[in-house]
């Protein structure tokens, strides 16, 4: 969806925040450029606050951002790549905002290893990058997940625990938090 223009037309309507995300081999620029068209004006079709359809005008959205979650090519929550989108986005002009993804490629896709990219933005922010805003963690209640199955509905279902992409248990996502405040203070 970070290249698909339609959605760039209609984050551009948005008045709240909007991430963009790399692209599964790890380039960000379809990301700033995805920043780029959304914080500009559009006119398009679509669905009007009557309900009806007809032409649309946005004004563009200045509160988008990046979302690193690394890709094909590997992580990309280090200090130097960090520092790479960071400048990337100051030369197109927008905003240096910069959200990682603990999960997906930036922990090899194991919710496991969460924790350390989680350290790894911890020890940056209180480093003094303040181009980092923030992060994305998959957590729920407890540690893993599960398979649901449609005939047997919730039956046998333990709650608490995903149904779909494994997540860390809140008792290993509760202290990344303080961590993470402690970063910022």
């Amino acid at each position: 969806t970070t290249e698909s223009q339609v959605h760039r037309e209609l984050a551009s309507g948005l008045s709240m925040p909007v991430g963009f995300k790399n692209g599964t081999y790890g380039t960000v620029q379809m990301a700033i450029d995805g920043i780029g068209a959304a914080a500009g004006e559009h006119h398009f079709l679509s669905v009007t606050k009557q309900g009806v359809a007809g032409i649309v005008a946005t004004k563009g959205n200045p509160f988008c951002h990046v979302i690193l979650r690394g890709g094909s090519s590997g992580p990309n929550y280090d200090a130097d790549s960090i520092a790479r989108v960071a400048a990337q986005l100051e030369a197109a002009g927008l905003p240096v905002r910069i959200m990682v993804d603990c999960s997906h490629a930036n922990s090899g896709k194991d919710h496991e290893k969460q924790p350390e990219v989680a350290e790894s933005i911890a020890s940056q922010v209180a480093g003094g990058d303040d181009s980092i805003f923030g992060v994305m963690m998959e957590s729920f209640l407890l540690d893993g997940n599960q398979k649901h199955s449609q005939s047997q509905g919730s039956a046998g279902l333990v709650y608490g625990q995903s149904i779909t992409d494994k997540c860390m248990s809140w008792e290993r996502t509760e202290p990344l938090f303080e961590r993470l405040a402690e970063a910022v203070r």
